[in-house]
């Protein structure tokens, strides 16, 4: 009882302390002021789209599937679900499973499903003979797989579409008790996944929002006499219809580089494709590349070459990008460049976090926690009783704040206490994070990011608590 009395006077101290949705957050110390180069990704970075795109994507794909894969045409009966799956998950592609894996490579029991329905615990832990998952059949440091495709873990937005169209089409076959093979499926929604992209049948610009707040933080860059740059994956007659609608026709003159259809990641590791100029009109040119000229647009080409014939190097140079493996890691691990992470997701996530709901969870959750690790010592049948009460309610309120977020995969950053896979490689990745470019207004450029400094495991807690301070509250 005195527990819980003093929880509740706890409560409105800990609710003050919301967090705002546009703060900037650290995982290093970075000052804006070493910054001299921005680069840019374009989808998901300068681009911001509106879900409707999943839905386009989803539809499309599922079409493609029907007409030249020769899937069933049940599978029109399936819509886009948008809230059924998350960034980061996994997926065994042998079992057809996608779950959710934490930063110890441990399976989030309950977060396992086969198409649209969740797997029983027993069942995934007869699977897995366990719940963790060994090292050599998860993707490697870079995301990449090893071992063939075993597991594979879903990182950019995009791939919301891809996971919900693999878990539709696999519900489709169990509930009609369809023997299929889910290494084709895979490969197969992979592809029509693909050709939507490839085709560019979304390549709208109606889908772009947010277009005004990226404008700015352009002009803003540009005014303050910084140098730009963009790398993109994606085609220039897309790129251009794109940035023509979020700056105008004179785009070109912000950047100082344009490269296009870069084959990220490989452009960071692949040494010998060369830059090859292309036309307004997309036409190829055959002329050897001395220099990378402001308004001229660059095709593939790579990182090496890239360095060598700007001269930008390491800590000069701030790179933003949303997908954490193709367009940070290799840049901080090998370049020493600074990297910034576009994580959409995070404005949702902070808004709930700053609930009353949320908040008094969470706080109970704690103290339910400390007191089990204290009473624990208590072997008389009595407080084992009153302990095991304590355990069922904890559990209860594990899943309820995993719902908050997702009802099926929860948070994008948490399996309940631990990390997920994704946030361990988000802060090994990226040195700092938001939710979108427009966040970099809040700041000047003289801005000095700095890491709360969280103790570790066997300090003591004696530092006030620290809240994210720069943007606007």
């Amino acid at each position: 009882l005195m527990s819980h009395y003093r929880l509740i006077n706890l409560i409105p101290v800990i609710s003050k302390n919301f967090v705002n949705p546009d703060t900037i957050f650290a995982n290093n110390q970075m000052s804006l002021q070493d910054i001299e180069i921005y680069g840019f990704d374009y989808d998901y970075t300068l681009a911001f789209y509106s879900s409707h795109l999943h839905t386009l994507i989803f539809n499309i794909a599922r079409d493609i599937l029907i007409q030249e894969h020769r899937y069933p045409e049940g599978l029109r009966e399936y819509d886009y679900i948008p809230n059924f799956v998350i960034r980061g998950l996994h997926y065994d592609v042998q079992k057809a499973l996608l779950m959710k894996i934490d930063a110890f490579h441990y399976i989030q029991l309950g977060t396992v499903y086969r198409g649209l329905n969740p797997v029983p615990e027993k069942e995934v832990i007869a699977m897995y003979e366990g719940s963790h998952v060994p090292l050599e059949i998860m993707s490697d440091f870079y995301g990449k797989s090893s071992h063939g495709h075993t597991m594979k873990q879903f990182m950019d937005i995009f791939s919301l579409p891809e996971m919900t169209l693999l878990s539709c089409v696999s519900d489709y076959f169990m509930k009609h008790n369809i023997d299929y093979e889910p290494v084709h499926l895979y490969k197969d929604v992979k592809e029509a996944i693909g050709d939507v992209h490839v085709r560019g049948i979304m390549y709208r610009a109606k889908y772009i929002c947010y277009a005004e707040q990226t404008h700015a933080v352009l002009r803003k860059l540009s005014k303050n006499g910084k140098k730009m740059f963009l790398i993109t994956n994606s085609p220039f007659d897309f790129v251009d219809r794109g940035m023509n609608y979020i700056v105008g026709k004179d785009w070109r003159d912000l950047f100082d580089v344009v490269i296009v259809q870069a084959d990220k990641p490989g452009f960071f590791n692949d040494r010998r494709k060369p830059f090859r100029r292309v036309t307004d009109k997309g036409v190829l040119l055959w002329d050897r590349i001395h220099h990378l000229e402001k308004g001229q647009i660059y095709k593939q080409g790579n990182l090496y070459e890239f360095l060598r014939l700007t001269g930008w190097r390491g800590s000069k140079v701030l790179y933003f990008g949303d997908h954490i493996y193709s367009d940070l890691a290799d840049l901080t691990l090998k370049h020493g460049w600074r990297t910034g992470a576009i994580i959409p997701e995070l404005r949702k996530e902070i808004k709930i976090m700053n609930t009353e709901e949320y908040v008094h969870t969470m706080t109970w959750l704690q103290a339910l926690t400390g007191l089990l690790e204290h009473m624990q010592v208590h072997r008389d049948s009595a407080s084992q009783m009153v302990i095991q009460q304590w355990i069922n309610e904890r559990e209860e309120m594990r899943l309820r704040t995993k719902d908050i977020f997702n009802a099926q995969f929860g948070s994008l950053f948490r399996t309940y206490h631990n990390p997920t896979y994704f946030t361990r490689r988000l802060s090994r990745f990226a040195d700092i994070y938001m939710a979108s470019l427009s966040c970099l207004l809040n700041y000047d450029l003289q801005h000095t990011f700095y890491p709360r400094r969280t103790p570790l495991q066997h300090e003591s807690p004696i530092w006030p608590e620290q809240t994210s301070t720069g943007a606007k509250q």
